[in-house]
C-alpha cells in the first residue's frame, strides 16, 4: 500500500498540469499498474496533492481520574508515604478501614478503583504528592564519621543477626512532612533475631534525651544487647553523637552505617 501511494504522489503533480490526454493516459497506467477501480484511481490523484487531515485520536478515558488523587494521597500518608509496592497490598484493607471511620469519603465505585490499582499507576499517580510532601526525603539523617572513629566497625565474622541481642536503632522524626522548628522523636531499638521492639519518646534530638532513651532501652530488654546498627548521623548536634558513643561503648557493643 506505501508503494502505490508513493506511486499516486509522484504522477499526482503531473496529473494536475497536464493536458485531458495526459491524464487519460497517466489514469491508465495507475490503474493498470495498482488494479484500482478506475474512479478511485481517480480521486487518489486528486487528494495526493491535497491530502484529508487526519481525524484526531480519541483515545482510550482514563480508568483512574483526578477525582481519585486526593484519596489516594490521603492512604499513602497514612502508612508514611511508602512506595507503590508496599501500598498496594495494603489498599484492600486500608480503604474499607477509612471509609468506615470517616476518614475517606468517597463512592463504592472509588473505592473499587483505589482498592484495584497496579503498584506502578500508584507511584505514577502521586509522583506530584511525592514532590511537595517529601521535599528533601524521608530521612533527617546523613552519614556521620564521628562513631566511626569512636567504635570499632563490625565484621561479617562478628555479625551474627541469629543470635538474640544484635540490634538496629534508629531515630524517627515525627515533624508532619515540615522539617521546620521543633518535634517529637522516637528513637526504635529492634533486635534482628527476635523482632523484639523498644519504643521511647524523646522530646528532641538534643544529647541528653537521646541518652536517657537509650538507657530505658538497655534496661527494658530482656537479653543483652550485644552490638548494634545505627542510623546516628553528622547533622545531628556532635555533643549528642558523644552521648550515644558513650552508652554504647559502655555495654560493649560495636556500630557500623
Amino acid at each position: 500500500m506505501a508503494q502505490r501511494q508513493a506511486v499516486v504522489k509522484k504522477r499526482a503533480l503531473t496529473y494536475k498540469r497536464s493536458s485531458r490526454a495526459v491524464k487519460t493516459r497517466i489514469l491508465d497506467e495507475l490503474v493498470e499498474l495498482t488494479g484500482w477501480h478506475r474512479d478511485y484511481a481517480r480521486a487518489a490523484l486528486r487528494h495526493a496533492l491535497n491530502p484529508p487531515p487526519p481525524k484526531p485520536r480519541t483515545g482510550r478515558r482514563p480508568l483512574y481520574g483526578p477525582d481519585l488523587i486526593p484519596p489516594l494521597v490521603l492512604c499513602w500518608s497514612v502508612l508514611r508515604a511508602p512506595a507503590g509496592k508496599l501500598l498496594a497490598p495494603m489498599m484492600p484493607a486500608l480503604v474499607p478501614l477509612l471509609r468506615k471511620e470517616k476518614e475517606l469519603v468517597i463512592t463504592d465505585a472509588q473505592a473499587a478503583l483505589l482498592v484495584r490499582m497496579s503498584a506502578a499507576t500508584i507511584d505514577r499517580k502521586l509522583a506530584g504528592a511525592r514532590s511537595t510532601m517529601l521535599p528533601h526525603g524521608r530521612s533527617h539523617t546523613k552519614p556521620g564519621s564521628l562513631l566511626k572513629s569512636q567504635i570499632p566497625m563490625r565484621t561479617w565474622a562478628e555479625w551474627d543477626d541469629a543470635v538474640p541481642g544484635f540490634v538496629e536503632i534508629d531515630l524517627v522524626a515525627h515533624e508532619g512532612g515540615n522539617a521546620s522548628g521543633e518535634f517529637c522523636f522516637t528513637l526504635t531499638v529492634t533486635d534482628i533475631s527476635t523482632g523484639w521492639t523498644v519504643n521511647r519518646s524523646v522530646q528532641n534530638k538534643a544529647a541528653k534525651w537521646v541518652f536517657e532513651a537509650l538507657q530505658y532501652v538497655m534496661a527494658a530488654f530482656p537479653f543483652p544487647i550485644i552490638g548494634n546498627d545505627s542510623d546516628y548521623a553528622e547533622e545531628n548536634a556532635k555533643p549528642r553523637e558523644r552521648a550515644v558513643g558513650h552508652v554504647l561503648r559502655g555495654i560493649g557493643v560495636f556500630s557500623s552505617a
